[in-house]
């Protein structure tokens, strides 16, 4: 989707998928001790929100300016502060290995966009630091619960293994869960789940 489309999607008064942050990211963060956080795609903000709530200091970036603000003022409602840049995968300037963590939630990306995507984040990640990813996996494209149209955008094992072979301690499983965030992420889905250490 462009970011025309996603600002058309993100201008609803609602969160479009929810407030509370997704349930994988939650469960992975509580198990690390709080520094600097990387959120590409973050949309109108539900994780970096609740990231920052538990002491992150949190770094996003969206392509959508509709998103941005919504997450702002999630941001300001909750009293936290975040960083939101307003940038493409490409056009994104950050530090090299700086983060101590780099969370992608449902940031998917055309075939040949996706392993330069994936790899330009992990050079964000310092040595050390923890990948966390969930997005849907190929199986998603018989569901009607969200997630890309195109089969070609949604993840297998094999890409995802071939995408983050430095990482050590890596972990790829598939699950079939029951999606609650907001309107788009809504019913039965099959999802990927990916968490490894730089």
């Amino acid at each position: 989707m462009s970011s025309t489309m996603w600002d058309q999607r993100y201008a609803a008064e609602e969160y479009v998928y929810g407030t509370s942050p997704n349930e994988f990211f939650r469960a992975a963060l509580e198990k690390l001790t709080p520094g600097k956080l990387l959120l590409p795609a973050e949309g109108e903000g539900r994780n970096s929100v609740y990231a920052a709530s538990q002491g992150w200091k949190v770094t996003a970036f969206d392509t959508s300016t509709e998103g941005r603000k919504k997450a702002m003022r999630l941001a300001e409602q909750q009293g936290v502060h975040i960083q939101y840049q307003l940038a493409g995968y490409n056009q994104v300037l950050l530090p090299e290995e700086h983060f101590d963590c780099v969370a992608m939630v449902y940031a998917h990306a055309s075939a040949a966009d996706r392993t330069q995507r994936h790899r330009r984040m992990l050079s964000f990640l310092k040595p050390g630091g923890t990948f966390i990813l969930e997005g849907f996996s190929k199986e998603q494209i018989h569901n009607r619960t969200g997630g890309p149209r195109d089969v070609e955008m949604l993840f297998s094992e094999e890409e995802l293994r071939n995408d983050f072979q430095e990482l050590s301690e890596l972990k790829i499983w598939k699950e079939e869960i029951e999606l609650q965030e907001g309107p788009f992420h809504n019913g039965c889905a099959n999802v990927i789940r990916l968490i490894g250490v730089k």
